[in-house]
C-alpha cells in the first residue's frame, strides 16, 4: 500500500490558482491577502486537511512559538484552571502550549523537560519546585525563561508565581482555633511538597496555641474514598477531635460524606476545612469552607512574565505571592 503524503503549500496554491508565496503569506497573516483569496485558501486548507510545517521557521528563527507546561497530574482539575489561565495569555500572543505530566515524580519531570527542550520550546512553566540536578543543569544550558508556579520556592530557578502554603495553612488553622476548635487533626494524602507545606503550617499554628498537632496521612493519591478512610482512622486514634483541616477538597468532601453516613453532624460535632475551593464544595450540604487558591490568576501571571521575558523585557519583580481567601461555607 502506497504511503499517503501530507498536502503541501504547493497543493493549496495549485488548487486555488495562486502562488505558493501567497499561501505562505496567508498562513503568517491572513489579513495580508485579499478577502476573497482568504476564503478560497481557507476552504482548500479545510478540504485537504492541511497541517502547517513549522520546522523551517523553528530552524531559521530558533523559536518554536510554543510554551512547555509540566503538570504533576492530568486528573486533578486544580491544574486545569492553571492551564486555562496560561492559555488566556499565550493564545492571544500567538503561542501554542505543549503539556506533559509527571505523576509527581522529579525523575519523570527531568525526562519530560528534556523532551520539551528537544522540541525547542521558547519557555517553560513548571508546577513543582523540587528538581533533579540534571533538570537544573539542562535549564541552565537551555537558557530559556522558566516560571515555577503554585508555590513560592526558597530559591527560584528564574521566576515564580504562587502562594505561601505554609503561611496560608498557619493562618487558616489560627482561624479554626479562634472559632473555638481545639482538637484539630490534619488529614493528608500523597505527601507531595504542597501537602507537606500545609502540614507544617498546621503544626506551627497548633504548637503556637500550646496544642499538640495530630495528623493522619497516606502516600496514596487523594480521593473521596481516602477522605472517609482517613477520618475513620482519625476518630479511632483521636476520638475527641472536633475539627479536621484537609490537604485538599477531595479529602474534605470524602470526610463529610463519611460523617453523613455515620450520622455525625458537620460542623456541630466536627468542623471541616478543605483546600483549593473546588466547585463541588459549594454543591454539597453543608457547603464546604475551603482555602481558595487563585489558580487561574497564577497561570495568567506566569504566562505574562514568561512572554515579557521572551520579548526582552527586564522584570522588576520576579516572585509573586498571589495569596488566598477562605471561602464562605457552612462546614466551619
Amino acid at each position: 500500500m502506497q504511503r499517503k503524503t501530507r498536502p503541501t503549500l504547493q497543493d493549496i496554491a495549485d488548487q486555488v490558482g495562486i502562488t505558493k508565496m501567497t499561501v505562505s503569506r496567508y498562513l503568517r497573516d491572513p489579513g495580508s491577502v485579499a478577502q476573497k483569496t482568504q476564503q478560497k485558501i481557507a476552504a482548500v486548507i479545510e478540504e485537504l486537511g492541511y497541517i502547517q510545517n513549522r520546522v523551517p521557521a523553528i530552524l531559521s528563527k530558533s523559536s518554536s512559538r510554543a510554551i512547555g507546561i509540566i503538570l504533576p497530574s492530568l486528573s486533578n482539575q486544580v491544574f486545569a484552571h492553571l492551564v486555562q489561565g496560561i492559555e488566556s495569555v499565550t493564545k492571544q500572543a500567538g503561542y501554542d502550549t505543549l503539556i506533559a505530566h509527571t505523576g509527581y515524580s522529579s525523575k519523570e519531570e527531568e525526562e519530560k523537560i528534556a523532551a520539551l527542550l528537544s522540541y525547542r520550546v521558547d519557555g517553560l512553566i513548571l508546577t513543582e519546585t523540587n528538581h533533579t540536578e540534571r533538570t537544573l543543569q539542562m535549564l541552565r544550558s537551555a537558557a530559556v525563561p522558566v516560571v515555577e508556579t503554585m508555590e513560592i520556592p526558597a530559591c527560584p530557578i528564574d521566576m515564580a508565581v504562587g502562594l505561601d502554603h505554609e503561611q496560608t495553612s498557619y493562618e487558616v488553622v489560627q482561624e479554626m482555633l479562634a472559632r473555638g476548635r481545639k482538637n484539630i487533626v490534619y488529614l493528608g494524602a500523597r505527601l507531595d511538597t504542597r501537602t507537606r507545606l500545609r502540614m507544617q503550617g498546621y503544626e506551627r499554628a497548633m504548637r503556637d496555641a500550646g496544642l499538640e498537632p495530630q495528623q493522619i496521612s497516606t502516600g496514596e493519591h487523594s480521593s473521596f474514598t481516602i477522605g472517609g478512610v482517613l477520618l475513620e482512622k482519625a476518630l479511632a486514634q483521636c476520638p475527641q477531635l472536633d475539627a479536621i483541616f484537609c490537604t485538599n477538597d477531595d479529602v474534605a468532601i470524602g470526610a463529610m460524606m463519611y460523617c453523613a453516613h455515620k450520622g455525625i453532624e458537620v460542623p456541630k460535632q466536627i468542623a471541616v476545612v478543605g483546600y483549593n475551593a473546588l466547585d463541588i464544595g459549594q454543591a454539597i450540604i453543608p457547603k464546604l469552607t475551603s482555602v481558595e487558591t487563585p489558580r487561574f490568576a497564577i497561570g495568567k501571571k506566569s504566562a505574562e512574565l514568561l512572554l515579557a521575558a521572551l520579548a526582552g523585557e527586564e522584570a522588576e519583580q520576579k516572585v509573586y505571592d498571589l495569596g488566598y481567601r477562605l471561602t464562605i461555607g457552612d462546614s466551619l
